[in-house]
């Protein structure tokens, strides 16, 4: 049987991850259509598009490698304090 204290946590976890998911969604959106779409019309353009698209790409690099090196920080100062508090 699963620790119900593992269950919440696991839980939580993952509604943060959802959250994240969204508001980086929200962020590309915001940011791309506002830098590639001057004048939103019925449709985009093909340069409109290829601007979305290569805008998108970038952003999301961004955040996974902004995402990666804030994760290495938070797991550094788990082990430093596992460690501190093994004294």
């Amino acid at each position: 049987m699963a620790d119900p204290k593992q269950a919440i946590m696991d839980q939580v976890r993952q509604q943060a991850a959802l959250s994240n998911a969204r508001a980086l969604i929200d962020k590309v959106n915001e940011h791309c259509f506002e830098r590639c779409v001057p004048k939103p019309g019925s449709s985009l353009s093909s340069s409109e598009t290829t601007c979305y698209t290569y805008c998108m790409d970038k952003y999301m690099n961004s955040w996974n490698t902004v995402s990666k090196q804030y994760l290495g920080h938070v797991q550094q100062g788990v082990q430093g304090q596992a460690a501190f508090g093994s004294f």
